[in-house]
């Protein structure tokens, strides 16, 4: 497996579960977000934020892992650069939220999966 494969095994697997989880622990992530966000102007959103991210998680998931059979099946980048795309994006939105609830450890955990994303769009581009 080579290192495109790779950073969107990691890209397809982080997004996919991460969309999971979101789905199947609605309430309990609701109940960790929306104190988490009451400060902030997504006090009244946060259902509305988590939904939209959760179709760009899975967006960033799926595409990933499409571009890894593409890969292989025919030397093709387009699922895989997109993937990593909308990877970038999920994480700026992640990235957006945890500064305006001023949880910086939050942020910094976010951009350290930044880094293999944006790895990922430069290695398929």
């Amino acid at each position: 497996m080579n290192n495109t494969a790779l950073v969107l095994a990691f890209l397809a697997l982080t997004f996919i579960m991460s969309a999971h989880n979101k789905i199947f622990y609605w309430n309990d992530n609701m109940a960790w977000l929306k104190p988490h966000f009451e400060k902030t102007i997504l006090k009244n959103q946060v259902p509305l934020a988590t939904g939209i991210l959760v179709v760009l998680e899975l967006i960033a998931g799926i595409l990933s892992l499409s571009g890894i059979v593409e890969l292989y099946i025919n030397g093709g980048r387009m699922f895989g650069f997109y993937g990593a795309v909308f990877s970038c994006i999920s994480l700026l939105f992640m990235l957006f939220g945890q500064r305006l609830a001023k949880d910086y450890d939050g942020a910094r955990t976010i951009a350290i999966y930044f880094v293999p994303a944006v790895l990922g769009v430069f290695w398929l581009s």
